[in-house]
């Protein structure tokens, strides 16, 4: 007789970093856009350069997020675009939620 391992809920899959809303948010706006403007983001998502910052900061040490530093004439541009590893790790989030969401009408 051979035992059976019960099969893990799904949300042991989700990815902690990105279930955070403003970095889901970030995540986001990069997968429709792939690269954006430091502005661009913080304007699309609604929240402050200095929690933008921190937040990209976070995905960046994660290797999701890619941060380019350029200047236009003397002003500094900060653009960010996610890595290959970051639009994987989304691509595997968002499957893994849309699984739960499927499976919540099996209830």
């Amino acid at each position: 007789m051979t035992a059976t391992v019960p099969e893990q809920h799904p949300r042991h899959r989700l990815d902690d970093l990105l279930q955070n809303p403003v970095r889901f948010s970030i995540m986001a706006a990069l997968d429709r856009a792939g690269t954006l403007g430091f502005k661009e983001v913080r304007d699309a998502v609604e929240i402050t350069d200095s929690a933008l910052s921190k937040q990209a900061s976070a995905l960046e040490a994660a290797g999701y997020v890619s941060v380019g530093k350029s200047f236009a004439g003397k002003m500094p541009r900060t653009s960010l675009s996610l890595t290959r590893q970051g639009r994987a790790a989304w691509k595997a989030h968002l499957a893994t939620l849309r699984e739960i969401a499927g499976s919540a009408g099996e209830l």
